[in-house]
């Protein structure tokens, strides 16, 4: 009980500043003698709290980005249903070769980041401004990633922020605080499909609660303070281990 409670609050730490908190809790749950889905399950319903706290702790970025939620908000409605709909009803091995992929292709999308959006930029007609919502583009991807959020929310974050940080012209930070929002989303949603048509340990689902709900205060207060190189540095640092498990795994 103590190593699954720690387990969620470094995993509510992590989401909020980075993502990839699954890969803190996901092993931990398996070594309680969980079965897979069952662990993947019960650790979707206790990291709501930590995603919901990391939201509210980076209130401030959101100030202006309401539009911009909204919209994000429906992809992640409607992935993060349809990714818990394959969890339930696919083979785990139906994600096990494209996952990495998604993870690895996120990590090189972030670390270049500055470089694609120069790009983007000198690309538009003279003078032309950025879509403030990033263009259906950007709704595609995001929906499409909270379908991979739905079913394993290992790296979703990091998904998020190399999408956004292509197609918006915006902060780092900013971009991160639309990330806890839409990982809230799409983890209340499949925790919601889970509560009636999938089977879940109580005692697993309550510690991470607790856990990832102050692991979320924590993480958002800390990583507000980071620099875009900083932020930028441990997101890449974070999710190289994360694919290296993935790949391992």
């Amino acid at each position: 009980m103590a190593a699954v409670f720690a387990a969620g609050t470094g995993a509510g730490a992590v989401n909020a500043v980075v993502g990839s908190g699954t890969l803190i809790t996901f092993p931990v749950l398996l070594a309680t003698g969980l079965p897979p889905v069952t662990a993947t399950v019960s650790n979707g319903l206790g990291l709501v709290p930590g995603s919901i706290s990391a939201a509210i702790g980076y209130r401030e970025e959101l100030c202006g980005q309401r539009r911009r939620v909204l919209l994000f908000g429906i992809g992640a409605v409607l992935g993060g249903l349809a990714g818990a709909v394959l969890l339930l009803t696919l083979p785990a091995s139906a994600f096990e070769r494209i996952v990495p992929v998604l993870v690895g292709l996120a990590l090189v999308l972030v670390a270049c980041q500055p470089l694609i959006s120069r790009s983007v930029r000198r690309r538009r007609p003279a003078g032309g401004p950025a879509r403030p919502d990033g263009g259906p583009l950007l709704f595609t991807g995001l929906t499409l990633a909270s379908v991979y959020g739905g079913y394993f929310s290992a790296a979703q974050g990091i998904i998020y922020v190399s999408l956004m940080g292509m197609l918006l012209d915006d902060t780092l930070q900013r971009l991160n605080a639309i990330k806890n929002v839409l990982a809230a989303i799409v983890n209340t949603v499949a925790a919601v499909l889970f509560l009636f048509f999938a089977e879940f340990d109580w005692t697993a689902v309550l510690l991470i609660a607790v856990g990832s709900a102050l692991g979320g205060l924590i993480g958002a207060r800390t990583g507000r303070r980071f620099s875009p190189a900083v932020l930028r540095t441990l997101i890449v640092s974070v999710g190289t281990v994360a694919l290296v498990h993935l790949v391992l795994h």
